[in-house]
């Protein structure tokens, strides 16, 4: 028996994006114990940045949130859709963006307690504008500004969204790193 491998599953409720199960299994330890699960097909979160590093950020109402929020353009993956075919998907929608640039920024469990959801970040240059298509019950406001003053929101808490931290740290880090290796090169 490999590590993770569900003994008994009990579904409780299917809906149109999530899955909730009580699942029995052994953990590495040899114990079993019940864990309630949330299954969910993963997402994908664009870092989109302008020639003047700047960074496109939403302020979105969120009911679990109990209001404003403010977050990355970012959805869930569609049947048979890549990670990055959903960040170009979501960037276009939410933002009316397309980037002509993506480099992989990684990805990140968002509660893997109990939630077995998959954010994939990506990082988009090369910035067009499209008209933007929100969806039914979206309720979003399109926002620029720089990426310093987006890092300054993560470090004091203003931004408050675990995918949105995640990928603005990783965007600035990546960012930091190819400075760095620029001005290391001799050719420079």
């Amino acid at each position: 028996m490999s590590e993770g491998d569900i003994l008994k599953r009990e579904p409780i409720y299917q809906g149109k994006v999530i899955e909730v199960a009580v699942e029995s299994v052994e953990l590495p330890d040899g114990s079993q114990v019940e864990l309630e699960m949330v299954r969910h097909p993963g997402g994908a979160a664009a870092v989109a940045l302008d020639e003047q590093e700047r960074v496109c950020l939403l302020r979105q109402f969120r009911h679990a949130a109990r209001g404003w929020i403010w977050e990355l353009p970012a959805g869930r993956l569609d049947p048979g859709e890549t990670p990055l075919s959903t960040a170009r998907r979501e960037l276009a929608e939410e933002a009316g963006l397309q980037a002509d640039d993506w480099i992989d920024l990684g990805s990140l469990y968002s509660s893997p307690g109990i939630f077995n959801e998959v954010i994939h970040l990506w990082l988009g240059r090369g910035l067009t504008e499209l008209p933007h298509a929100h969806e039914h019950g979206e309720v979003i406001e399109i926002h620029w500004m720089p990426l310093s003053q987006a890092l300054d929101w993560c470090d004091d808490g203003t931004i408050r969204d675990g995918k949105t931290l995640v990928g603005l740290y990783r965007a600035g880090a990546y960012l930091r790193s190819q400075a760095e290796m620029l001005s290391e090169d001799p050719g420079c």
